[in-house]
């Protein structure tokens, strides 16, 4: 009989530093969206030989970050499904905020010029959901309507964007800061906004990171 058993271990191991090698690149990215290949690869403990083994260059790992990242966030935006759209923007904006490691590097590597477009279609079904809730709470009286829907959730993924990159994602408190800027910006005062997150304190305790979508199978790899 013929011995697996060293391919088998070969396979785990070249898929334990391929993701290795991915979370050391959302780790050193989020921090410098322009980090090198090297620095990438020193993070992860390999050498840069070693990465290209996995990725044939620093824009292929980039693609994959952003894939990854957007399979994600499309999936906990198919999640939500409140019947008032100001509830409904407050809870995608708490449930996207628990996947803190995974917004940050997302929103670092949107702010690299490079990635805006390519960035902007991978959230293609996340952003055809915000302006549906746009659209639909303008349409119940629920937001304000001074502004038309495409340009009000502009700016809501514009505001949400800024608020990612300058507030530290792993204080307690960053959470009702995004929650309580979109809630504004749709239109909330924030009597408003107070009275509403006191009547459903569940937007401000969201599920645990990685617990809101599974990853898609042909993600796992990641």
């Amino acid at each position: 009989m013929t011995d697996t058993s060293a391919p088998r271990r070969q396979r785990r191991d070249a898929s334990a530093n391929r993701a290795g090698i991915l979370a050391a690149a959302s780790q050193t990215l989020a921090a410098d969206p322009h980090a090198s290949v090297d620095q990438i690869a020193r993070a992860a403990g390999l050498s840069r030989r070693a990465l290209y083994g996995h990725f044939d260059d620093r824009t292929a790992l980039v693609h994959e970050l952003i894939a990854a990242g957007a399979q994600r966030f499309n999936a906990i935006a198919q999640q939500v499904d409140d019947a008032d759209s100001r509830i409904a923007l407050a809870r995608l904006t708490a449930n996207l905020w628990s996947e803190a490691a995974h917004v940050q590097v997302a929103a670092a590597i949107a702010l690299d010029e490079a990635h805006v477009e390519e960035t902007a279609t991978a959230l293609a079904p996340l952003r055809r959901v915000l302006a549906a809730l746009v659209r639909r709470g303008q349409d119940d009286g629920e937001l304000r309507t001074d502004i038309a829907a495409p340009t009000l959730a502009r700016l809501i993924e514009e505001t949400a964007r800024t608020v990612v990159t300058r507030a530290d994602t792993a204080s307690p408190a960053a959470s009702g800061i995004a929650v309580r800027t979109v809630l504004s910006i749709v239109g909330l005062s924030w009597r408003e906004t107070a009275a509403l997150l006191i009547a459903h304190p569940d937007l401000m305790t969201p599920p645990p990171a990685g617990t809101l979508a599974p990853i898609p199978a042909e993600e796992g790899r990641a």
